[in-house]
C-alpha cells in the first residue's frame, strides 16, 4: 500500500458515512500504520450533511486536516459537486452512480461509478451502500482480503449488532466483484 493514504468519505446523515472511516482507520490500526479519523456533520444527523477525513500513514500524522484527498466517496450530488475540485490530481473518486447522475468533471483523476444504493437494495442491505463502497475501494487498491476486512469489521460492529458483521462482509464482497 502507498502511504500516507488521505479518504474523504462524504454523504448525507444516515449513509454510514463515518461508520466507513471508522472500518478505514481500524483495518489500518490491524494493520499496524497510524491512523486519524476526523467525523464532521450537520446539525441534523439523518438527512443532513456528514463527512468523515481518514489518514492512513506508515509515520505520524501531523493533522487529522485533509485539504487534498487521494480518495474520495462521494454518497450524493452535493458531495460530488463540493469536494470534486479538491482530490489530488491522480487521485481517485468513487461515485454512488444510483444517487448522482452527473459525471465528474475533472480528466486528471481515476474515477469509478458504483451504482451502491441500487446494489444494496438490490441485494436485501439497504443501509450498506457504504459499505460496497469501501468494498470497492478496498479492491482497486489491491487491498482487499476476507481475512483483514473481517478483523476490521469485528472492531466496529459493535457486540450489540453482531448479527450484522456477515451482512456488512457480503456488502464488501459485493462492492469488491463488481465491475463497471
Amino acid at each position: 500500500m502507498k502511504l500516507p493514504i488521505q479518504c474523504l468519505f462524504s454523504g448525507f446523515g444516515g449513509q454510514g458515512i463515518l461508520f466507513s472511516g471508522k472500518f478505514m482507520a481500524y483495518k489500518g490500526m490491524i494493520e499496524d500504520k497510524f491512523v486519524s479519523w476526523l467525523p464532521s456533520y450537520g446539525p441534523e444527523m439523518r438527512g443532513g450533511t456528514a463527512s468523515c477525513s481518514v489518514v492512513i500513514s506508515d509515520r505520524e500524522i501531523a493533522s487529522p486536516i485533509i485539504s487534498t484527498p487521494d480518495i474520495l466517496v462521494a454518497m450524493n450530488l452535493p458531495s460530488l459537486d463540493k469536494y470534486e475540485k479538491i482530490v489530488k490530481k491522480g487521485g481517485t473518486i468513487f461515485v454512488d452512480s444510483t444517487l448522482i447522475e452527473r459525471k465528474v468533471e475533472r480528466d486528471d483523476v481515476n474515477v469509478y461509478y458504483v451504482p451502491a444504493t441500487k446494489l444494496a437494495s438490490d441485494n436485501n442491505m439497504p443501509t450498506l451502500a457504504n459499505m460496497i463502497l469501501v468494498g470497492k475501494i478496498l479492491k482497486v487498491r489491491n487491498e482487499y482480503s476476507e481475512e483483514s476486512v473481517r478483523a476490521a469489521l469485528t472492531k466496529v460492529v459493535s457486540a450489540k449488532h453482531a448479527d450484522l458483521l456477515e451482512v456488512n462482509m457480503k456488502a464488501m464482497q459485493i462492492g469488491a466483484s463488481y465491475e463497471e
